[in-house]
């Protein structure tokens, strides 16, 4: 009986510039991200700030959306992600979309993953029926994380309801664990990636915690890349079939570059803008590379 192959798969999208990399294709737009609500978020996160919505383009009313979505397909896009800032009880306003979310898969032929934040019955109602391609939603396994980092008065029951609400209703999902979101320590990440183990997701997507400038966190050192390789680890143990990829956001320079190694070592089964010195080590250990312009959350 042969072994299986292994494989490993590369992702650039259009989120961020691929600079230089083995796989550059300036002109090819595969996933672009939006914002629904522009740069507003209440949340005002220790990690964020409100920071990274200031690079997304503003699709701040269905007809704004629409017309954005016609430019990524007019680009060749392949996929537009939906993003957004959150109210203060976590939610990405998303109701007043679903037409227009309908209207992108169907006219345009673009494949739609969106940004949900918590999740109200309602709105995953809506989701379901407006047949979304992924859901992306951040699980937090602490509750000291959930009010000190994101300013929310929620729990990690919230959290998992959200979860049980977007797989119930068979919507393919997409979980995200920042490693190192509580002030760059490992605290509630274990125990958020055996929660999301009770729940049939499409891919589990790991991101690490990035010092931000001009966000309170700024000056925050990340954990180290060992600390992440452990949480791979425990991830690819408890998620054995099911995709497990290190998503885009993640420290840079050697840190990224000693992370995106360890993901290598310990069998993830993506990565999303890899550094080179990860590219050579899957040739190097004779492993299958796959390249992609889609959201890693997309992989197959």
């Amino acid at each position: 009986m042969s072994t299986p192959e292994k494989k490993i798969s590369f992702f650039f999208p259009s989120l961020k510039k691929v600079g230089a990399q083995p796989f550059a294709q300036p002109n090819t737009c595969g996933t672009a991200a939006v914002s629904v609500t522009g740069t507003d978020c209440r949340l005002n996160c220790k990690h964020c700030g409100g920071v990274i919505l200031k690079n997304m383009p503003a699709a701040e009313t269905p007809p704004a959306l629409k017309e954005a979505a016609g430019r990524v397909a007019e680009k060749g896009g392949q996929s537009i992600l939906i993003s957004g800032g959150a109210d203060q009880e976590g939610r990405v306003p998303l109701l007043n979309y679903i037409k227009i979310i309908k209207e992108i898969r169907s006219e345009l032929g673009l494949r739609v993953l969106v940004h949900t934040g918590l999740v109200s019955p309602n709105v995953a109602d809506a989701l379901a029926e407006a047949q979304i391609d992924m859901a992306l939603v951040d699980i937090i396994g602490d509750n000291r994380t959930i009010r000190e980092i994101y300013h929310l008065d929620a729990t990690i029951g919230d959290y998992e309801r959200s979860l049980k609400l977007l797989t119930d209703r068979a919507i393919p999902t997409a979980p995200h664990v920042v490693m190192g979101l509580h002030f760059g320590q490992i605290r509630g990440e274990p125990e958020a990636l055996k929660l999301i183990a009770g729940y049939p997701i499409r891919t589990l997507v790991l991101v690490g915690f990035r010092p931000i400038p001009k966000t309170a966190m700024a000056k925050t050192p990340p954990p180290p890349p060992e600390a992440m390789g452990d949480l791979f680890i425990i991830a690819r143990t408890l998620f054995p079939q099911t995709p497990v990829v290190l998503g885009c956001e993640r420290p840079l320079g050697l840190h990224r570059r000693k992370t995106d190694c360890l993901a290598v070592e310990t069998g993830l089964d993506g990565i999303a803008y890899p550094s080179d010195l990860a590219v050579q080590l899957a040739e190097d250990r004779g492993i299958a590379i796959d390249f992609h312009t889609d959201c890693c959350a997309l992989i197959k």
